[in-house]
């Protein structure tokens, strides 16, 4: 018996695809009760999947960090999505969501336990890629790496971003910035965080916190081979005040610009036009 989805949903799981949200795991499998479950996230996008390898291989990385040992291999998970896809209308955006979790242990999982599950839905874009979103400083903060997985991308990191989410929305605001544990900035709740200053490109240094999100690689590559400045260091919460402009990258909405920061307006820049612009050139050649 399944569940209720919010869009069409195709699941591949033990050799089998079923439509709709399959129930797969009880109570009893330790990636519901013990949170050893992983998954990672592609779109696709006007019939294109930017990076769909490199998200495919991350699941991989995210499962043997949680101490599970995944027996399928990159191209493995390449050829379902391929064989997903051809269930939906060619149009239609999606996303891609490849999923590793432990059935068995006590504590921390049986390596060898792993189980896989695709799951695919249609996922329109986000209006915040044109109309931009808000955000708040969080009064929740990311992680340390001794404290919490945070070199995996691990379901069990999300109920503190979800908290985040809730509080920012709760005042008024679409998402929370968070800081990392000794109060510098780590990321949006849910996106990688850059700002303009006077040409230049800023963004977080990767301290161990938070994710080096796929997106937020592809731009900083994408900005230095135009010529652009980007500085990759800690950054104080006062910086993003004086900011020039501010904008976000991750899968859920690829790059979209900060139009607010808590009291304070903000305008999508220049460069974060230009960062929207070499994205969208670079997904539509992938």
């Amino acid at each position: 018996m399944g569940h209720a989805t919010p869009s069409k949903t195709w699941t591949w799981h033990q050799g089998t695809w079923h439509e709709g949200n399959p129930a797969i795991i009880g109570p009893a499998t330790h990636g519901m009760w013990m949170s050893s479950t992983v998954f990672d996230g592609a779109r696709r996008i006007n019939g294109k999947t930017p990076d769909l390898k490199p998200h495919c291989a991350r699941v991989i990385r995210s499962a043997q960090f949680m101490g599970l040992e995944p027996t399928i291999t990159v191209g493995e998970i390449l050829e379902l999505v391929a064989e997903g896809l051809t269930k939906f209308d060619p149009d239609v955006a999606l996303y891609i969501k490849p999923i590793i979790y432990g059935e068995t242990g006590f504590l921390a999982p049986d390596a060898d336990s792993a189980q896989f599950v695709l799951c695919i839905n249609e996922s329109a874009l986000p209006d915040a890629i044109t109309t931009g979103f808000t955000a708040q400083k969080s009064s929740f903060r990311r992680p340390s790496p001794e404290s919490a997985p945070t070199e995996a991308k691990a379901s069990c990191l999300y109920p503190n971003v979800g908290r985040a989410v809730s509080e920012a929305k709760g005042n008024g605001f679409d998402t929370g910035v968070m800081l990392d544990p000794i109060g510098h900035v780590a990321e949006f709740s849910y996106a990688n965080l850059f700002f303009a200053k006077d040409g230049t490109v800023y963004t977080p240094a990767i301290n161990g916190t938070f994710l080096n999100g796929l997106t937020r690689q592809r731009v900083i590559q994408l900005l230095r081979d135009d010529g652009v400045n980007v500085v990759e260091k800690a950054v104080k919460y006062s910086e993003l005040q004086e900011a020039d402009e501010i904008f976000g990258t991750g899968n859920f909405y690829k790059v979209a610009p900060c139009v607010k920061l808590d009291d304070r307006p903000l305008q999508p820049g220049p460069i974060t036009k230009h960062a929207q612009q070499l994205y969208w050139a670079f997904a539509e050649a992938s």
